[in-house]
């Protein structure tokens, strides 16, 4: 089994907001901003958005700093697009028909799989593994969505769950008992 230092992976995290990161030979080199809505559509954030418009309305003067940012995160995303935040309830959704609710994953899909793409040439195409992560990832539906997009670049694997504590804590003990040394990011 190869070594996370002697690898060049794409990982994308889809939680309230979807993140994709470009891993080199042990070290996270790039990463999308999701915390305050870049990358893709997500649950909860609005993702990339025409930065012409937002200025419009930033200015406009009908909005306040905290309305503008739940419109980007909190209220973004699919919750702006279907009043739900829960992707299980908008994909039960789209499964029975709702076809405003399938479309929105759709792009969605559409946008994580893009920026993957986007991302592998950070690595020049030279790239190991996609592994897709996070709640969403239970989805085999939504992941196939993008997955057909995105298998020709490499191999993808899919780890469902949101267990972002467990692996701090596992890797802070590994630190702590002196198997791996920290990293520090400048």
């Amino acid at each position: 089994m190869r070594k996370y230092e002697d690898m060049d992976l794409i990982v994308a995290h889809l939680g309230g907001g979807i993140s994709v990161g470009v891993h080199h030979k042990g070290r996270v080199i790039d990463v999308n901003q999701a915390l305050d809505g870049d990358g893709p559509i997500s649950p909860e954030r609005s993702g990339t958005l025409p930065v012409g418009e937002l200025l419009k309305m930033a200015f406009s003067g009908k909005y306040t700093y905290d309305e503008m940012k739940s419109m980007v995160v909190g209220k973004g995303g699919l919750y702006a697009y279907t009043g739900l935040n829960n992707a299980y309830e908008v994909e039960k959704a789209a499964q029975a028909g709702d076809k405003k609710c399938y479309d929105v994953l759709e792009a969605m899909a559409y946008q994580t799989a893009k920026e993957i793409g986007a991302f592998s040439t950070v690595l020049k195409g030279d790239v190991d593994a996609i592994l897709i992560t996070g709640g969403m990832a239970n989805s085999k539906w939504f992941c196939n969505l993008i997955i057909e997009r995105i298998h020709k670049i490499a191999p993808v694997y899919v780890y469902p769950g949101e267990d972002e504590m467990k692996a701090l804590a596992e890797n802070g003990a590994l630190i702590l008992s002196g198997e791996i040394e920290p990293k520090e990011y400048a």
